[in-house]
């Protein structure tokens, strides 16, 4: 995996990692389907590799600078943080099992308040995008804004693993095809999900949310797409174990509307202007930074040297 080292700090698959998952969501929820992401990925990877030298950079840019962060400053992303993992004791839970304490998770916060601090200053002369440009981007874009057809799903799940006894299987099965008995001799769906699926979902009722076709491992996507509304599957063998499907809704497919995608486009726009504000900020940053790419090339060589990139010259002692 490629990664850098930024002003002698290096940066962690898990800053790499992090950004990436922000760049997928974030395309994702502006209408990128999964196969073009899966087509993307190699550049989403360089990108979120780069995005996480900027946000290195920025880092210590704010820690330099006498950025001014309050204690309800702080106090405001913690209670983020709580609403994000299911409240305060989900949160002193996760504080406990990575070992950080409270004072620590406080001080990584502050470091992102300031961050955020000089980000809003670097980007206070964009201005929201016009209507006219919204509408002019849709136009020009409007045949990517079509949605696919997409369901709304429960499910129950009994797990299998493929290394267990036959026993044990049959009796997975036996336990699934009972809760099915009982949901369509009127038994509640939610409530059965909630106390035999071992999937997270059950602590929801299974409900899975809207999801389209090819989100799902297929003989589970199958059997969603096919089930009318209302309707409770069979059983369902998959590579989790046994399931049976509940389709609550569905929605058709089709072309939509600059209504429908005003704000979904009027946030692209925006989120475009303040990159290429970020990018010209960052860019400065850069030329004043040392940073050294590092990866295993294929041909066996670990000087960890991006030859002929930034800042490496002819200084290269790897022998190539």
């Amino acid at each position: 995996m490629k990664t850098a080292v930024v002003n002698g700090e290096p940066i962690g698959s898990e800053a790499i990692n992090f950004e990436l998952d922000r760049l997928v969501r974030f395309y994702a929820s502006h209408g990128m389907g999964i196969d073009k992401i899966k087509a993307n990925l190699p550049k989403l990877q360089e990108k979120a590799l780069e995005q996480a030298i900027g946000a290195k950079l920025l880092l210590m840019r704010a820690a330099k600078l006498d950025l001014p962060v309050s204690g309800a400053d702080i106090d405001a992303e913690v209670a983020k943080v709580c609403e994000q993992v299911g409240g305060e004791e989900n949160y002193r839970k996760a504080l406990s099992a990575q070992g950080v304490s409270e004072e620590q998770f406080r001080k990584e916060l502050e470091k992102g308040v300031r961050v955020n601090m000089l980000v809003n200053q670097a980007c206070a002369h964009i201005d929201d995008p016009t209507e006219e440009e919204v509408a002019s981007f849709y136009e020009e874009h409007k045949s990517e804004y079509v949605v696919q057809p997409q369901v709304l799903c429960q499910h129950i799940l009994v797990k299998v693993d493929e290394d267990d006894l036959p026993e044990k299987k049959d009796a997975a099965l036996t336990k699934i095809r009972e809760i099915r008995e009982r949901i369509v001799n009127g038994g509640d769906f939610a409530e059965e999900a909630k106390k035999h699926s071992d999937c997270p979902s059950g602590r929801e009722g299974g409900s899975l949310g809207w999801f389209g076709s090819g989100m799902m491992v297929p003989e589970f996507d199958k059997c969603a797409f096919s089930l009318k509304k209302g309707e409770v599957s069979g059983v369902v063998a998959t590579q989790f174990g046994y399931h049976i499907v509940y389709k609550a809704d569905e929605k058709s497919g089709g072309a939509q509307t600059l209504v429908d995608v005003h704000d979904q486009i009027k946030d692209l726009l925006r989120h475009n202007a303040r990159g290429q504000a970020m990018d010209a900020f960052v860019a400065d940053l850069r030329a004043a930074a040392t940073i050294e790419y590092k990866q295993v090339d294929s041909d066996g060589c670990h000087c960890g040297k991006d030859h002929g990139s930034h800042n490496h010259g002819n200084g290269c002692s790897c022998g190539h």
